[in-house]
């Protein structure tokens, strides 16, 4: 029986998403957390948009989901979106933004992640089209695409002190 390319992916991103824990970033003793997102609810407004109000509540609800979680760094693209998505939770642990190059790609961008950090946790917020690239480069795993219309997806790769690399995928915050 031959699985249609949609239906698998579905099925992957289904599978991946029961497997985790919602809310909750897994971490071994020293090893390293990296949280992606994509930004929150943005204005449908031409250029560079802001969040909504939709938007800031999700930005809200991420940072007060990390808040037990020991922050190290927060990452965003220079767009106006995720830098608001990102500042709740770099605020609440005392943390300034770093503005990471959209363009990038996921790759080099993942090789700097894993060389700034080996511990804590980090989170990175980028868009639809960046961030399942970004969470896949980390683990070295296939990560489904994400619609225009999904905000609310959490990818958490985690590495043990092995260097091991694990995605948890779900749909909180």
């Amino acid at each position: 029986m031959t699985m249609r390319p949609a239906l698998a992916a579905l099925l992957a991103a289904a599978l991946l998403a029961s497997c985790a824990a919602p809310g909750h970033t897994q971490r071994d003793a020293n090893g390293v957390a990296f949280v992606i997102v994509r930004h929150a609810e943005k204005m449908d407004a031409p250029g560079d948009p802001a969040l909504t109000d939709a938007g800031h509540a999700r930005a809200d609800a991420l940072a007060r989901s990390l808040e037990g979680q020991p922050l190290v760094a927060v990452y965003a693209t220079a767009y106006r979106r995720t830098q608001q998505t990102a500042a709740p939770a770099a605020a609440r642990h005392g943390l300034d933004v770093t503005t990471y190059d959209a363009k990038q790609p996921a790759g080099e961008f993942a090789d700097t992640l894993r060389a700034r950090h080996r511990s804590g946790a980090v989170l990175v917020v980028g868009h639809s089209n960046t961030a399942p690239d970004i969470a896949a480069a980390l683990c070295g795993c296939a990560v489904a695409p994400m619609p225009e219309t999904e905000y609310g997806r959490r990818m958490v790769v985690t590495f043990g002190t092995d260097g091991s690399a694990t995605l948890d995928v779900s749909g909180q915050p």
